[in-house]
């Protein structure tokens, strides 16, 4: 039996440089009886690294649900198990949910570890507002949906971050710039805390043509970052969108005084096209 107390830890790994484990992080993983990783041949480099030898069994996805009853169990008959994801903090968008679920309601003790997290660090160097955000997790596989929750979220007044892989942050970086404003400001931080660590804060626009012309950009992990949607327009504002757009609309189709008011304006397409179908109405 350890001497850590018998108990759920939930500890917290590098997301890339190793030096960010913590000492307690060390002491929890060395202690442990068994320490349940979602990958465990990814787990071994982290702990040969610090010279830990502490046996380890695979949680993942696909066996979480089957396994976490087993490991209650030895709990509660004395052991103590530490949970590990294979980089940043566990159940952010990685396995554990179904295990620390059923440790609560058996009545197990759980314990954070708290260290890295690819989000947090993120955001701490993002230059955006960051006083209150949402944690979406990854976006949606498919360029429909993609899209779809894209302009969903376009309304929201606060910062919001998701992940990305390096397959799709090109095509959602695109969708990005077809439903907010060009010069709506945006993040994207790949790579973090490793050799080729790059933090870009800049307009959805700029950040697309980054993308477009250097392929170096597209590899790695992703976390991106968007600012929070402008505040409500003023009556004043307001009154300038309906002008431009009035005399735009006496030469031009709706589509196309739409898609001019956006250029000219930086409005939301969305905003600017129900103000021309109002518009058209009286």
């Amino acid at each position: 039996m350890s001497e850590t107390n018998s108990k759920l830890y939930i500890v917290a790994t590098p997301i890339g440089n190793l030096s960010d484990l913590s000492f307690r992080a060390v002491e929890v993983l060395k202690s442990v009886d068994l320490i349940a990783a979602e990958d465990t041949r990814h787990a071994k480099v982290l702990l040969q690294h610090y010279g830990i030898d502490t046996r380890l069994i695979s949680v993942h996805e696909h066996n979480e649900v089957r396994v976490a009853p087993q490991l209650i169990s030895q709990i509660q008959q004395g052991l103590a198990i530490a949970l590990i994801s294979d980089a940043g903090t566990p159940l952010l968008s990685d396995p554990g949910l179904p295990l620390v679920k059923l440790a609560r309601e058996s009545g197990v003790e759980v314990s954070p570890i708290p260290g890295p997290s690819a989000v947090i660090a993120a955001i701490s160097a993002s230059g955006l507002p960051v006083h209150k955000f949402t944690f979406e997790g990854f976006s949606p596989r498919h360029a429909a949906a993609r899209k779809s929750w894209f302009e969903q979220k376009s309304s929201d007044a606060t910062t919001w971050v998701f992940y990305e892989s390096s397959h799709r942050v090109l095509a959602s970086i695109t969708d990005l710039a077809t439903v907010l404003p060009a010069d709506h400001r945006i993040c994207i931080a790949r790579e973090l805390t490793k050799l080729h660590e790059t933090i870009v804060t800049a307009s959805v626009q700029e950040l697309l043509v980054l993308l477009q012309d250097d392929k170096n950009m597209l590899k790695g992990e992703f976390v991106v970052i968007v600012a929070g949607a402008k505040q409500q327009e003023t009556d004043d504002e307001v009154e300038e969108l309906q002008r431009i757009l009035k005399i735009l609309l006496q030469e031009c189709s709706l589509k196309t005084a739409v898609a001019l008011a956006g250029e000219i304006t930086g409005a939301r397409k969305r905003q600017l096209y129900q103000m021309a179908l109002d518009l058209n109405q009286l």
